[in-house]
């Protein structure tokens, strides 16, 4: 199946929103996907494999994408190893610039286009997404059919972690781990403010999650924020929510970023079977 890529922006509450809209050119699709790429609040754009080549492989399989280019927060000092060396200086948007922008590409995407649409992301994209979603809760708005995450970090403090977990993140190498203090070094970077922590919006995990839509978590294996996944996952089923989640094995945090490895590819697989399935549609 062939696919129409198109470059947009539209208005939004902190300026213009760059898009990229990811179109099957066959059969209209049934199902509709507004994603959010990771990279910890701070970096990574529309032409990351995480966000290109996830919704390019998605719209090869009949579910149109929108992905967000949301604001970033500044690249700090202490998580250049796990942003691969990179550092922007101290500019840049903290919360809740991001999430206020993915709520909006939600409500936009629903309106331009209508139909069943599903909104998600990847690492703290889903945190964006998740938190975007109760935003549209509380405000009585039109929520997503579903819910997608890939190995989300959706809790402003890293959960313990589970003797088998803590045994494979003993041997990750350092670019691969998060710690506890590292985890929480990345989101008072993006909140800025340590009260902020506390705010559902930008940590759904451990608030009120009653009312959701259906999820679905797709976890890396051997990454300590599975614990944060895991940990979701059971809220939302205490929650009364409809919650899929697997782990896939063999894999970092990450792995949607490997278009090469195996892995990733059975994650995207995985991913559209559940946009296609009969819970959304």
């Amino acid at each position: 199946m062939s696919v129409v890529i198109e470059d947009r922006r539209i208005p939004g509450p902190h300026g213009e929103i760059p898009l990229r809209l990811y179109t099957p050119d066959s059969a209209p699709p049934t199902v509709n996907l507004v994603w959010a790429h990771g990279g910890a609040f701070a970096v990574g754009d529309l032409d990351m494999p995480e966000s290109d080549w996830v919704a390019r492989q998605l719209a090869d399989r009949g579910i149109r994408v929108v992905a967000v280019d949301y604001r970033l927060a500044p690249v700090p000092r202490s998580l250049a190893v796990q942003l691969e060396g990179q550092h922007g200086g101290d500019t840049g948007s903290h919360y809740p610039v991001a999430s206020e922008e993915v709520t909006a590409v939600f409500s936009w995407a629903v309106h331009a286009f209508g139909g069943t649409w599903a909104l998600g992301g990847a690492s703290a994209g889903a945190d964006l997404a998740a938190g975007a979603t109760l935003r549209l809760r509380d405000a009585g708005g039109r929520l997503p059919a579903g819910l997608l995450l890939a190995y989300p970090i959706v809790h402003a403090e890293l959960p313990p972690l589970t003797a088998e977990l803590a045994h494979q993140a003993a041997s990750l190498p350092g670019r691969s781990a998060f710690p506890p203090d590292t985890v929480l070094a990345m989101n008072l970077n993006y909140v800025r403010d340590p009260a902020l922590l506390r705010e559902p919006y930008a940590f759904p995990g451990g608030h009120d999650l009653t009312g959701l839509p259906p999820v679905f978590i797709v976890n890396s294996d051997a990454d300590t924020l599975r614990a944060s996944g895991q940990q979701f996952a059971a809220e939302l089923a205490l929650a009364g929510t409809d919650v899929t989640v697997v782990r896939e094995k063999g894999t970092q945090h990450g792995h949607l970023n490997l278009p090469d490895d195996p892995a990733a590819t059975r994650s995207i697989a995985r991913m559209a079977t559940w946009l296609l399935s009969p819970t959304l549609n």
